[in-house]
């Protein structure tokens, strides 16, 4: 059994503020070392579970170098550092029988939620639009024509004229679902479980921290956070085979909201990428989740480049 941790840092137990989170504040290494000790919980929860896995941990978080590799369980592989392929899921494969996300938080423009964001500050909303066909229904439990979780058209409605917003739960989800693989684990605060419940409603999710505001929470103590995610990890991994994964067939429509105009026009110049009538909007066509997935990961990178 191969199962890959994706960990995160805005949803690990304790953590409030961009102080815990970013290296150049003052409180940052009480926030790697917490952050470290929910992936320790989280893999031993797994190994629990199934004492021969192969577990890797992929550090998701800003530079992808957080997680202190000397405190990590020696059980596990670290996948650390950038840039590198599928981004906060890399180490993922066909070959992958279940994926954890572990501090993770809810998307730009939802909440209230702590550090809520999408990839970075410049991307405001992603919002994919897939067709409704019986095929991609099955095993979800939904019938052709219903809301499959990813579009948020009204029974009756044109499937492909509203998109569904998602955040980096629903992007990364939907990309281990197009590698077959389920998401059956999601820790955070109680809007990002909230935001995972909607989207894979099958899966375990850990709240640890009730969100009062954008750097505000009611936190549960973090040994007692790491108790719960244990157990609920090893839960989740033994019930693996009654998870779906998010699977999406294209091709797929997508618009993504850029907060700089100068991004917007950094945008279209990648083949396919147009400006829509809206002044901060672009969008794209794809013909499969994977392809669109890279290039939601292009903008946001474009999204990084300010003006010489």
């Amino acid at each position: 059994m191969k199962a890959l941790i994706s960990v995160d840092m805005e949803g690990i137990s304790g953590i409030v503020h961009s102080s815990e989170t970013n290296p150049e504040r003052y409180d940052y290494q009480r926030g790697r070392e917490l952050m470290t000790a929910e992936a320790n919980a989280v893999i031993a929860g797994v190994l629990d579970a199934e004492p021969t896995a192969d577990v890797l941990v992929a550090d998701a978080h800003g530079t992808f170098r957080n997680l202190l590799p000397e405190q990590l369980d020696r059980r596990a592989r670290l996948v650390r550092g950038k840039p590198r392929a599928l981004n906060m899921l890399a180490g993922l494969d066909e070959e992958t029988d279940a994926a954890l996300f572990v501090g993770y938080h809810v998307r730009a423009g939802e909440g209230p939620g702590v550090l809520a964001h999408t990839m970075n500050g410049e991307i405001l909303d992603v919002r994919v639009t897939v067709d409704v066909e019986p095929e991609e229904v099955r095993g979800t439990g939904h019938t052709p024509g219903e809301d499959v979780r990813i579009t948020a058209h009204k029974p009756g409605e044109d499937s492909r004229t509203t998109g569904r917003s998602l955040g980096e739960i629903g992007l990364n989800a939907a990309m281990a679902g197009h590698l077959g693989v389920p998401v059956v684990l999601l820790s955070g605060d109680d809007a990002a479980c909230a935001e995972a419940a909607a989207l894979i409603p099958e899966a375990v999710t850990v709240p640890v921290k009730e969100a009062l505001g954008m750097a505000a929470a009611v936190t549960l103590h973090p040994e007692e956070a790491r108790d719960r995610l244990r157990r609920a990890a090893a839960d989740a991994v033994s019930r693996r085979r009654e998870i779906p994964p998010l699977s999406l067939t294209g091709p797929l429509d997508v618009e993504v909201d850029l907060g700089s105009p100068h991004t917007i026009d950094l945008a279209t110049l990648v083949p396919g990428v147009s400006r829509t009538a809206g002044a901060r909007t672009v969008a794209f066509t794809a013909p499969d989740y994977g392809t669109a997935y890279r290039l939601i990961l292009l903008l946001a990178q474009l999204a990084t480049i300010r003006p010489a």
